[in-house]
């Protein structure tokens, strides 16, 4: 049989297995509580990325949606891309506000602070960037939009291990980061909130209770419910896990620069995702005019690729009166080539030569 390349492959050896099999043997498995494991993970974690505060959780769309609870955005308007995975929108509507969509860059494809410029009015209430592929969004300027009224939380999904200006993202603000077997940072599935600044504690304090149904005040077998949450905690397994892959991600990181770097200068392709040694490089992207024929032809060479994304504005259920010429263009040409840091120097080799025969 045929080596299949994989577009997403988690990167993981014996001290991820035996991690594993520890918590199984231990019979304890979950705790909204937050202990064992799962804290020292959120200290792991914090500490990788330098922030105040971290608050683990059990998926990346959890970690969107508690984050924005924290603000009051109910009737307000929040600017998102809508070249994003649908989370990330979501998380908008589920804390009652409007999801306005803004272009982004044609070279990051992520936002355009000029375009976010002119769509601030009385109703923003919040800025949501994606730092797509990995590649940073411009947090200076979009951060010369917030202030008392205007917030910033940022979702780096794609961007565990990405800098930006000598400091990990995660590092400042409000950051939804995002863990499973597709992620630079792998788990079964989870999530993180970094939060950074004077509000840091008491935020952690109030996103510990929502993350399980609400409860605080607790003592022994003793709790109060003070007010709604969600069973959003974090197990054992995932945080096992998530505390071993914190070890290796800086060295996964390269690795992922490596590939990306090849891909840059051999591919022949016109537009493409640019090098940029900051990046951590979730995806490497291009954009391809005859798309279904190209994911088909390289398919059949036994090299998988994907579609990352359609665009929300587009979807049915959020259909609306947009034009985003940027997003647009992406969403019809956009493909990601197999980009994890398992694959070798013959299967990168073997991707960039198919890459160019059918593009």
């Amino acid at each position: 049989m045929k080596k299949i390349i994989k577009i997403f492959d988690p990167c993981v050896d014996s001290k991820e297995e035996n991690a594993l099999k520890k918590i199984f043997q231990s019979h304890f498995w979950s705790s909204g509580s937050g202990v064992g494991h799962v804290s020292i993970f959120e200290e792991s974690f914090r500490k990788y990325v330098d922030a105040d505060e971290c608050v683990a959780v059990n998926s990346g769309s959890a970690a969107l949606h508690l984050a924005l609870s924290l603000i009051d955005i109910k009737n307000k308007e929040v600017i998102v891309p809508s070249l994003t995975f649908v989370s990330t929108v979501h998380s908008i509507l589920l804390n009652g506000g409007k999801p306005v969509f803004v272009d982004v860059e044609s070279d990051t494809l992520c936002l355009d602070p000029e375009l976010v410029k002119k769509s601030i009015n009385t109703k923003t209430r919040a800025i949501l960037p994606v730092h797509f592929g990995g590649m940073s969004a411009n947090l200076d300027e979009l951060n010369n939009f917030s202030d008392k009224k205007i917030h910033l939380v940022e979702d780096a999904a794609h961007a565990t291990g990405t800098i930006y200006k000598n400091k990990k993202i995660g590092s400042h603000g409000i950051v939804c980061h995002s863990f499973n077997p597709t992620k630079n940072l792998a788990m079964p599935g989870g999530g993180a909130i970094t939060l950074n600044g004077k509000n840091s504690t008491s935020f952690k304090k109030i996103l510990n209770s929502r993350r399980w149904c609400g409860m605080s005040n607790r003592k022994g077998t003793k709790y109060d419910i003070t007010e709604i949450g969600w069973n959003y905690f974090m197990n054992e397994f995932s945080a096992a896990m998530g505390i071993e892959q914190i070890k290796k991600q800086d060295l996964l990181t390269r690795k992922r620069k490596k590939i990306a770097k090849r891909y840059f200068e051999e591919i022949h392709v016109e537009t493409k995702m640019p090098y940029d040694e900051n990046c951590s490089y979730h995806l490497y992207w291009l954009k391809i005019k005859n798309r279904d024929k190209f994911m088909k032809k390289m398919l059949e060479n036994n090299i998988q690729t994907g579609i990352h994304y359609q665009p929300v504005h587009l979807m049915s259920f959020y259909k609306g009166k947009y034009k985003l010429p940027n997003t647009e263009k992406a969403g019809n040409e956009i493909i990601s080539l197999p980009m994890h840091p398992n694959l070798t120097d013959s299967d990168v080799s073997k991707v960039i030569k198919f890459t160019n025969k059918f593009s």
